[in-house]
């Protein structure tokens, strides 16, 4: 397996991950990263500055992602964006590797990083709060993501 940087070529694979995981959660409906009009093309998105996403590829299929993007209206705050797994690929490790990655470049442009997410994804939950996210009592932002429900923020070091 190999964790690596997002290419053009992965953009349809990335998105059906995204896809299959909201299905799986029931989170494919507007207010959630299923109505995102920029799902399909991660490549191009992810090319600004202070912004990058990572794939987990195995045997030319990507099977987890994560991304860091500036938040609107905050300079010093990233937030951690699109972090999906596929069912197989959980507890394998992958995650807090690719979590480490994301972080270790956001240190380099924020001091903080955000992030928003379901309640009914528990595991996720877990791992964020295992992972030094503190969980706030409301969103940051108003943000597109309206039906999430648990809003985290990491202080960066």
């Amino acid at each position: 397996m190999l964790i690596r940087e997002i290419a053009e070529k992965d953009n349809e694979q990335v998105e059906y991950l995204i896809r299959s995981c909201l299905m799986e959660f029931g989170a494919n409906k507007p207010g959630t990263a299923w109505a995102d009009p920029t799902l399909g093309d991660f490549y191009n998105l992810y090319s600004n500055e202070g912004s990058k996403y990572w794939v987990v590829e195995d045997n030319n299929k990507i099977v987890a992602g994560c991304g860091v993007g500036p938040v609107h209206s905050w300079p010093d705050i990233c937030e951690l964006q699109k972090m999906y797994a596929l069912k197989e690929m959980r507890g394998t490790g992958f995650s807090s590797e690719l979590l480490r990655i994301a972080l270790d470049f956001a240190k380099k442009h924020y001091k903080k990083c955000y992030l928003e997410t379901l309640s009914n994804m528990v595991a996720a939950n877990k791992f964020y709060k295992k992972n030094g996210f503190i969980q706030l009592d409301k969103p940051l932002n108003a943000t597109e993501h309206f039906a999430c429900d648990v809003w985290y923020m990491k202080t960066l070091k």
